[in-house]
């Protein structure tokens, strides 16, 4: 990177963070640390977004859009329905109890081994996820300057620590809207410089990635084995989003210190109206990359750390054979690309997808070699592909300002992770089963406490998430494990008036099992879990219900 691209980084993400710890140092009632003060709808609805929006969405986004087309904005598809139902039925309870966290409602409703149980699965899931959202940044850095990866989870995490640690969720939130505003700059940014530099237009770049399937929006596919259709967007998104939303303190947090009700619902309103045009945009992204480098050569593994350690060893000669013939099929899929960019015809289509298929060969091969020549190598390289354009493409000034837009949303999103984590453990553990009596100021102790120990469980999760074949689907798997049984209970709670404590407890610790040995016994895709897991426990319960009642009957009936 260039002295301005530097200048930009350091600028800009030292003024998020300096804002964030300076202007909220003095937060200290538990009303503005663990709910985030009197908020307006314009930053709750940012907030919300760039919780979201982690480093995880700009790195692993434009690489799975890269290797895959558009089909991943499925996912997103039952998002605007589930903020109507969040804002007609979760924010209004929510409101009426004035609760600090989304589980204090379970404890009314059921009894407190639910809502331990609930902020217990909330925490194994968020917990894990902050991990992969401090990783993502910390490939950026390692790349750039050539430090190791723990050093970088470390020293992104300690800086995210200081300021959540110091001003709560206010602290968050505010610096949220900043970072948010930077963040959308970047992407349009980033959309016009590669759009700039195609080749050919934007509408023939468009037809080259169709041509490969890369255009694919829609999947009307009923197999339940594919990630990303219809289908399990408008279901599985549907049951993930008013899971996420609804009962995720991460995001419930966001909205429940907002100045008003009607504050909070236009914020969330306008998360649902904004989000998918977002995310596909960033997709988008993805697919120009994809058209460009059919015109510019791009390499056959774009981790260039773990290519250079292969050349290290004996397979050295075996690697730069591949790359030669590498060479050769990039030429081929060139010519085949000029040929369709003038004339689009079933045959230039089909001389394109050939040659497709050749590199896509090479680069599978490459990929056996690497595990050959470097066992403990990372094979997936979807995370590195965006982040390699930008530094090999993008003009100076402009490399600092896209880093700086993927650090702020590893900070954003990371931040508002571990405040959550905090304030779940100090109101639905520490005061609920410890300390009932504990004041504000050591309520306000104690949760910094438990956001400075998340966050080193977060660090210690980074070194972890290398392990990973892609950040985005991680983060969204590991959500769709626990947030089907979450939403589960919170139906119970909220529709299922008769379901008392005991059936519900035992659905959710069944249901959960049972997701658990679905994910790992199964290859059902992922975004189904939420439904499975929301369905086993409502079922389980009414039928635990039932039998109990029919038990009590019985019993009664015996002289």
């Amino acid at each position: 990177m260039t002295a301005l691209d530097w200048l930009v980084l350091v600028g800009s993400v030292a003024f998020i963070a300096i804002y964030g710890t300076v202007r909220n140092a003095r937060v200290s009632t538990a009303q503005d640390y663990l709910k985030g003060g009197d908020l307006r709808w314009p930053t709750i609805g940012l907030s919300i977004m760039a919780t979201q929006a982690s480093a995880v969405t700009f790195l692993s986004v434009p690489g799975q859009a890269y290797e895959d087309g558009m089909r991943f904005v499925q996912f997103y598809f039952g998002l605007p329905l589930a903020m109507v139902i969040i804002s007609a039925v979760f924010v209004p309870m929510y409101y009426r109890m004035r609760v600090f966290t989304a589980y204090e409602y379970l404890e009314q409703r059921f009894d407190v081994r639910v809502r331990v149980l609930a902020a217990l699965l909330f925490m194994m899931g968020r917990g894990l996820a902050a991990g992969i959202s401090l990783y993502a940044p910390a490939i950026i850095l390692s790349a750039l300057l050539g430090w190791s990866l723990n050093a970088m989870n470390v020293l992104i995490g300690a800086v995210v620590i200081l300021y959540t640690v110091t001003g709560g969720a206010k602290a968050v939130s505010q610096t949220q809207k900043q970072q948010m505003v930077v963040i959308l700059a970047g992407i349009l940014v980033a959309a016009v410089v590669i759009a700039a530099n195609l080749p050919v237009s934007v509408a023939d770049a468009t037809t080259l990635a169709g041509a490969l399937g890369r255009m694919e929006i829609i999947d009307l596919s009923l197999d339940p084995n594919s990630r990303y259709t219809l289908w399990s967007g408008l279901t599985g998104g549907l049951f993930l989003s008013l899971s996420y939303f609804g009962t995720d303190q991460s995001q419930v947090q966001r909205y429940i210190g907002g100045r008003s009700l009607t504050e909070s619902r236009l914020g969330l309103l306008f998360n649902g109206l904004f989000k998918i045009p977002m995310q596909a945009l960033i997709l988008f992204i993805g697919v120009l990359m994809f058209a460009f480098y059919l015109f510019e050569k791009p390499p056959v593994f774009f981790n260039e750390p773990t290519l250079e350690a292969v050349r290290q060893t004996e397979h050295a000669d075996e690697l730069a054979a591949l790359e030669a013939r590498w060479d050769e099929a990039f030429e081929a899929r060139r010519a085949q690309a000029e040929a369709l960019a003038r004339a689009d015809t079933p045959e230039a289509r089909a001389g394109l997808q050939a040659a497709q298929a050749e590199m896509d060969g090479l680069r599978d091969e490459a990929k056996a070699l690497i595990r050959q020549a470097v066992p403990t190598a990372e094979l997936q390289d979807g995370d590195y592909i965006f982040l390699s354009f930008v530094l090999a493409w993008m003009p100076p000034g402009l490399v600092g300002l896209l880093v700086a837009v993927i650090l702020m949303a590893a900070m954003s999103s990371t931040s508002s992770e571990l405040s959550a984590l905090g304030s779940t453990s100090v109101v639905d553990l520490y005061k609920r089963l410890v300390r009932p009596d504990a004041d504000e100021a050591h309520t306000v102790r104690m949760s910094k406490l438990f956001t400075v120990s998340w966050g080193l469980v977060a660090v210690a999760f980074a070194t972890f998430a290398a392990l990973l074949d892609n950040l985005i689907e991680a983060v969204n798997i590991l959500g769709s494990i626990f947030y089907g049984v979450i939403l589960g209970i919170f139906l119970l709670a909220l529709f299922f008036r008769r379901v008392r404590a005991t059936p519900a407890l035992l659905a959710a610790i069944v249901g959960q099992v049972a997701v658990v040995g679905l994910f790992l016994a199964s290859d059902i895709g992922f975004l189904w879990f939420n439904l499975i897991g929301c369905a086993l426990v409502v079922g389980l319960a009414l039928c635990f219900q039932a039998v109990g009642g029919a038990l009590r009957q019985l019993k009664g009936d015996t002289p």
